[in-house]
C-alpha cells in the first residue's frame, strides 16, 4: 500500500527529519472554527493531521481531550460531520495525510462498511481505533486494509515482546508508541526511555514510529524527534483552544492565530532536532 502516509514519511526520511503529527478533535469548539483550525495546520508546520472522532466516553483520553470532545458534541458534531470536515479539507489540500482517531462505538452505529467507504471517499488515509485489539481484526482492521485505508496500532510501555508481533501483524502507515502508561495529557515522556522503546520497536518493524502522550512543548517535541520518526501533540493544542474561548465557551478572534502559532513553534522544534 502506497498512499499519502507512506509518501510523507518517505519524503521526511529523505530529508532526515521527523514528522510533527498534530491532533485536534473534529468540531471543537464548533464545526466552522474547527474547519478553519484544521485547514491552517499544514502551513503552520503539521506533517500529518490526526482528527479525533468525538465520543461521549473516550476511555484513553484525559480531561483535556474529553472536554474538547464534549464541546464538539454540544456544538452538534457527528461522525458524518467529521467526514464532511475531511472532505472540505481535501478540497484545498490533496497531500497532507489525515488519520481519524477514536473509538469503535460511533463507527459501529454508523455502520462499519459504510463508514470505511465514506472515509475513503472523503480523503481519509488511516484509522486509529483505540478500543479494537488485534484479536478483533476481522471487525474493522482487515476490511479497512482491503479498502486501502491504513490501520494504525498503539504500542505501550507494557506491550512486551510476546504481544508485540500480534500488535504489529496488520498494522500499516506507522506505529503509534504511547510514551507512558495512563491517559492523554498527563505527565511528560522521559526521552531516554522513549529512545530505548523506539529502538525495540524498530527491531520488530520497518514502519515509522510516532511517539505521543505528554508532549507539550517545542523542546519536548524536539527531544522526541531526535529518536523517533514523529512527535505527536494533542492535549497541548486542545488546551490552547480551551484557553482561547470566551466566558460562554465560544471561539474568540485570536483562537486560530494562537493555535497555529503554537503549531509553528512545535514544528520549528521538530525540524531543528537533527541539525
Amino acid at each position: 500500500m502506497s498512499g499519502r502516509i507512506e509518501r510523507r514519511f518517505a519524503a521526511l526520511k529523505e530529508a532526515n527529519r521527523a514528522a510533527l503529527v498534530t491532533y485536534l478533535c473534529a468540531g471543537d469548539p464548533d464545526p466552522q472554527t474547527s474547519a478553519t483550525l484544521i485547514a491552517g495546520l499544514p502551513e503552520a508546520g503539521a506533517d500529518v493531521i490526526e482528527i479525533g472522532m468525538p465520543f461521549t466516553d473516550p476511555m484513553a483520553d484525559g480531561p483535556t481531550i474529553q472536554a474538547g470532545s464534549l464541546r464538539a458534541l454540544q456544538a452538534g458534531m457527528t461522525l458524518a460531520g467529521t467526514l464532511e470536515l475531511v472532505r472540505g479539507f481535501r478540497r484545498r489540500d490533496g497531500e497532507t495525510p489525515i488519520v481519524l482517531m477514536g473509538y469503535y462505538n460511533p463507527i459501529y452505529h454508523y455502520g462499519a462498511e459504510r463508514f470505511l467507504d465514506d472515509a475513503k471517499a472523503a480523503g481519509v488515509d488511516g484509522l486509529i481505533v483505540v478500543d479494537l485489539p488485534p484479536e478483533e481484526d476481522d471487525e474493522l482492521c482487515l476490511p479497512a486494509l482491503a479498502k486501502g485505508l491504513c490501520f494504525i496500532r498503539l504500542a505501550t510501555p507494557t506491550t512486551d515482546d510476546r504481544r508485540l508481533p500480534k500488535v504489529l501483524r496488520n498494522t500499516s502507515g506507522f506505529i503509534y508508541y504511547v510514551s507512558m502508561t495512563g491517559i492523554t495529557g498527563v505527565g511528560a515522556p522521559v526521552v531516554d526511555l522513549v529512545g530505548q522503546a523506539v529502538a525495540r520497536l524498530r527491531r520488530h518493524t520497518s514502519l515509522p514510529v510516532a511517539v505521543g502522550f505528554g508532549i507539550r512543548t517545542a523542546q519536548q517535541a524536539a527531544e522526541v524527534a531526535k529518536v523517533a520518526d514523529a512527535a505527536v501533540v494533542g492535549s497541548a493544542l486542545v488546551d490552547c483552544i480551551a484557553r482561547s474561548l470566551d466566558e460562554r465557551g465560544r471561539a474568540t478572534a485570536g483562537l486560530a492565530a494562537a493555535l497555529h502559532g503554537q503549531v509553528q513553534a512545535l514544528a520549528e522544534g521538530v525540524r531543528g532536532a537533527r541539525r
